[in-house]
């Protein structure tokens, strides 16, 4: 009788399989450890140079799109982005402990599905109720962020205009950066912080305008200057919009073609990386 094998071939490539599946996993924990002695070396460097911001939007973004285009295979690319997410906001949380304060007014879930997936579970969450509660909060912070839906109604009013001012809170991004037909947490938000502008992504400036009256005119003139009206409300005795615009384009050129409007900095973004082509189950980049 012929000798059997004692082990069948396909019992074989699955232990090799898992035994290579554990390779990964420990070399990827061990790329882990390496990046937070990295960072422990990046918080004495600023502590030595004087401190600084945490917070990085434009570099953040930059690895964002550079994470996207290079990723290929069946894992969808927003398990890709949750994994990074959390990976960079719970390695900025060590550099600088800070919370995420989110307006609920709009709805709980939806509010606090982005707040975590953004900045996973490690970065305290606290609930608000308005957006003149999470404003307040992030003023009085030592580096703590906002979370505001970037559309639908709002009970607050006009509540961009407390985003003026030098020492006032600004919009440092729009997420999610990576959207996709039906994104896990793809309810638009705007990041709030009193960040460092030179840390700041300008794609997307945004504006405050403060209209004494509405005119049917007013669309059109922001249309021309590739803006955008994000929101409006009535505020001071007149009308207030937020309006997005590339960020070639200028306060002082919206000032200038309304000439008695009253224009001013409140934030900015970096541009959303779209995906809308379907490719082996992971949607692609759009072309």
């Amino acid at each position: 009788m012929p000798d059997q094998p004692t082990s069948p071939p396909a019992v074989d490539a699955l232990t090799q399989l898992r035994a290579e599946i554990d390779r990964i996993d420990l070399e990827m924990h061990r790329l882990l450890i390496a990046r937070g002695e990295i960072i422990d070396r990046l918080i004495a460097v600023k502590r030595a140079q004087g401190g600084g911001c945490a917070f990085r939007p434009e570099r953040e973004a930059q690895m964002m799109r550079a994470l996207v285009e290079r990723h290929r295979g069946l894992l969808p690319v927003d398990a890709v982005e949750g994994v990074w997410r959390v990976i960079v906001s719970t390695f900025t949380y060590v550099q600088n402990n800070y919370c995420v304060h989110a307006d609920d007014s709009g709805g709980d879930a939806q509010i606090r599905d982005s707040a975590r997936f953004h900045f996973g579970f490690t970065v305290p969450y606290v609930a608000h109720h308005g957006a003149d509660a999470v404003i307040d909060a992030v003023a009085k912070s030592k580096g703590d962020l906002g979370v505001l839906r970037a559309t639908g109604a709002t009970g607050d009013g006009a509540w961009w205009t407390r985003l003026i001012g030098e020492d006032a809170p600004k919009i440092i991004a729009r997420l999610p950066f990576v959207e996709r037909p039906d994104h896990p947490a793809g309810l638009p938000v705007f990041i709030l912080a009193c960040a460092a502008s030179e840390a700041a992504s300008h794609d997307i400036l945004l504006h405050a305008i403060h209209l004494p009256e509405w005119s049917h005119s007013i669309p059109a003139i922001i249309s021309e200057l590739e803006g955008e009206i994000v929101a409006s409300a009535p505020h001071a005795g007149g009308l207030s919009l937020m309006v997005a615009a590339p960020g070639r384009i200028e306060a002082k050129r919206f000032a200038h073609a309304m000439a008695n409007a009253s224009v001013s900095s409140i934030g900015s973004h970096a541009q959303r990386y779209e995906l809308s082509r379907a490719r082996s189950g992971v949607f692609a980049p759009g072309r």
